[in-house]
């Protein structure tokens, strides 16, 4: 008895420590799902001012030349969303195949084998074929706005990595805005933005949650028979 005790004690055991390491993974994945889109913090904060009296401290220039607009880790730029495209195509195809044979039938004696006046020794094959196939597909998406990211990276050759999201919640539902990419400090305007044509590696996504959204989405059985993999 004290045998079956200790194993019922050990399976007890072992999916409690499962169930408690399922936990954490989830927990995990999530904090990671959120984490890339916190801003990031400048890389260093300033150097303590010196109490040595001079008018010059390190850390804290201000160029009087230049444009106050993002160049480091943390500084905050705006992407100017105007995204249009159309896209549109078309395609038509016809084809048509004509074939005609003829045999004719011996002749002995010189006239045709005949039956009732009817030739009965000569043949002939003819087929036809045609297709015809037209098609045509369109597309068009816009997107305009403003969203202010952050600089996360700048790279070696001072081009800046940004990224940013933007929340919006009205009644019962939610919608944000998340733009990633590389932004060249050339193209960054004297009012510290720069529109999207410019971000390279741009991803820009678009969503919403909350009732709505779940109103607008089709089921999962749904999803199922429109599936493109089903044969029928």
């Amino acid at each position: 008895m004290r045998f079956f005790q200790c194993l019922e004690f050990l399976r007890l055991r072992h999916a409690t420590a499962l169930a408690a390491a399922c936990l954490a993974a989830g927990c995990a994945s999530l904090g990671q799902g959120d984490g890339p889109w916190e801003p990031p913090m400048p890389a260093s904060p300033p150097p303590p001012a010196a109490a040595n009296g001079a008018i010059y401290q390190a850390g804290y220039d201000i160029p009087l030349f230049e444009n106050a607009v993002a160049r480091r880790v943390g500084d905050v730029l705006t992407v100017r969303l105007v995204e249009n495209t159309n896209a549109s195509k078309s395609s038509k195809t016809s084809t048509a195949k004509a074939t005609a044979v003829t045999l004719p039938g011996p002749t002995i004696g010189g006239r045709p084998v005949t039956v009732n006046g009817t030739e009965i020794l000569s043949g002939g094959m003819k087929n036809d074929a045609n297709f015809d196939g037209e098609g045509s597909s369109s597309q068009s998406n816009r997107l305009n706005g403003d969203i202010t990211v952050t600089i996360a990276q700048r790279l070696s050759n001072g081009n800046l990595v940004v990224r940013g999201e933007k929340w919006i919640t009205i009644n019962q539902g939610r919608e944000f805005i998340r733009v990633s990419g590389i932004v060249r400090p050339i193209d960054i305007e004297p009012d510290n933005s720069v529109p999207s044509a410019k971000v390279a590696n741009a991803s820009i996504t678009y969503a919403g949650r909350g009732a709505l959204a779940d109103a607008n989405a089709p089921s999962w059985l749904a999803r199922f028979f429109m599936s493109p993999k089903l044969p029928f």
